[in-house]
């Protein structure tokens, strides 16, 4: 995958819901010219990153046994904006899961703020089909690699932030 639109999750249960924050800041380039004078956040962008928080969160059900792909937005409204300074927490439901794919529920808030939601569906990609290796799989967001993304709290050496304390 060529971009994460995530950060890090704050929240990880299973087969059931995730939370994932995305820091904006200026160090974007995309905000330099969305819009000029008013840096915001791309509504694409926020749905990418709702769908890669609702992705992973089925990905992850089936221990990634299935690449999944982003099938549709079948409803997506947006409320208000995020700004550089701004953390958008995606808290994204599990909806339904099946072999052939699953989808979610999303929202976007910033603090108490409601920014955005919206309902995601994938379909799954079995990496069994012999057509599976004419794919180009560096766009794929979902796989074993991300696994460590996944570990909540944790500082950068494995530890719990409060055994530091």
């Amino acid at each position: 995958m060529r971009w994460f639109w995530i950060d890090r999750f704050v929240e990880f249960e299973s087969g059931k819901c995730a939370k994932a924050v995305k820091n904006v800041t200026l160090a974007e380039e995309h905000l330099h010219d969305h819009f000029p004078g008013f840096a915001v956040m791309p509504g694409s962008l926020m749905i990418e990153g709702m769908a890669q928080t609702g992705g992973i969160l089925l990905g992850e059900m089936n221990q990634f046994e299935h690449i999944v792909i982003l099938a549709k937005v079948p409803k997506c409204t947006f409320h208000s904006w995020a700004v550089p300074g701004d953390s958008i927490i995606y808290d994204a439901k599990l909806l339904e899961a099946r072999d052939e794919g699953g989808s979610v529920e999303v929202t976007a808030t910033v603090g108490d703020r409601l920014i955005a939601e919206a309902e995601i569906m994938f379909v799954h990609l079995d990496q069994r089909d012999s057509q599976f290796g004419s794919i180009d799989q560096k766009n794929f967001v979902f796989s074993m690699n991300l696994l460590g993304i996944l570990e909540v709290g944790k500082a950068g050496d494995g530890s719990s932030p409060a055994e530091g304390r």
